[in-house]
């Protein structure tokens, strides 16, 4: 198959992304990969939607790090493509690292992936579907029971009164935003900074108040789901465990802000929040997500591009990537097969039926 991986910037691209491991599992596995910058896209006359991208000769890759260096390399093949000609589009690029400085990128992939979606390409995860998670009120529209006590709102003295009516703790950030940018943790002897912390949060937009979960302070599990379904491998499941280093008072679990990734623990109670939620995921086309559990309550379902797979696959010892490109292969072997039958939104979730693992 051919694939296109969307990337917020190639050179901002790293060896343990999730996107780089995709992206050399399916070259190894025989299949054309190309990167496509989120600016790198046009609508022409003819309205075929093209891309300026890159893709490497067909071989075999041992090291991501290497595998990086030559995509951006001159060993690399820089094409304009017809995204009619892709097999697979995989929109992969996070928007909200381009809220401040580039806003005119952070819808682009999804309208993009729009176009192809048009062209019969089959989109990942559906770009409507990313539409609507494109903020953390996203988790709204899930049982409530599942989720943290939650206020969202721009307004001071609403956020400081149901800081005060949880005792003085909450976590605070930013309705749009990912890898723990401008996270907050409030503590009852932190009332003279609130306002300070409040306006950090606020420059971005609304503002998210929830309810602080004491067991954040033991990290949290990132637990991967495939067609709303964890993601398993010969009865191991992708999913990390996250923890601060110890002695750090920051308690920001995302590895982007010095966490560590450890083995994760997988419970019946987290098995129960995934099936909380499958039914939406299902139903909004979102093919590959990344749950963020504390205790008993989910805290984000990260939808754009969720990362962590590169920490798990080592850590489990299991060729995780390799299952989510085996599911694209089967999906385009059934969309071949139904033509034209099923939307991008029910094929981009559809599950085969499997031996156990």
């Amino acid at each position: 198959m051919r694939i296109g991986f969307v990337v917020n910037d190639l050179k901002t691209e790293e060896s343990d992304f999730t996107t780089t491991q995709l992206a050399m599992t399916a070259a190894n596995h025989g299949h054309e990969i190309w990167y496509i910058n989120v600016g790198d896209f046009a609508l022409r006359p003819d309205d075929h939607t093209w891309a300026h991208a890159r893709t490497l000769p067909p071989e075999r890759h041992r090291s991501y790090e290497v595998f990086l260096q030559r995509i951006r390399s001159n060993a690399a093949l820089c094409q304009e493509i017809d995204l009619q000609d892709l097999d697979v589009l995989m929109l992969r690029n996070d928007p909200s690292q381009d809220i401040l400085k580039r806003p005119w990128a952070r819808m682009a992939s999804i309208n993009f992936g729009r176009l192809a979606k048009r062209l019969g390409v089959l989109v990942l995860n559906d770009p409507d579907g990313l539409s609507q998670s494109l903020t953390k009120l996203y988790m709204q529209y899930f049982p409530e029971e599942i989720r943290p006590r939650t206020l969202i709102t721009r307004h001071k003295d609403e956020a400081r009164d149901f800081i005060a009516s949880q005792g003085g703790y909450a976590i605070l950030k930013p309705l749009s935003g990912s890898g723990g940018h401008n996270v907050f943790l409030v503590r009852p002897h932190d009332t003279p900074n609130i306002n300070q912390m409040l306006e950090a949060v606020s420059s971005e937009g609304y503002v998210i108040v929830q309810e602080f979960l004491a067991d954040a302070i033991h990290g949290d599990t990132r637990l991967f789901l495939m067609n709303g379904e964890p993601l398993r491998v010969k009865g191991k499941y992708c999913a990390i465990h996250r923890q601060r280093r110890t002695g750090d008072a920051d308690i920001r679990s995302n590895i982007t802000a010095g966490a560590v990734a450890h083995r994760a623990t997988i419970t019946d109670e987290m098995l129960h929040l995934a099936s909380q939620v499958k039914p939406r995921l299902i139903q909004d086309g979102l093919f590959f997500v990344g749950l963020d559990i504390v205790g008993n309550k989910i805290m984000e379902i990260n939808t754009q591009s969720p990362g962590g797979t590169h920490s798990a696959q080592k850590l489990e010892d299991a060729p995780f990537a390799l299952e989510i490109i085996k599911a694209i292969e089967q999906k385009l072997a059934l969309k071949k097969t139904s033509g034209s039958s099923m939307d991008n939104a029910n094929l981009a979730t559809c599950s085969f039926d499997k031996k156990a693992q």
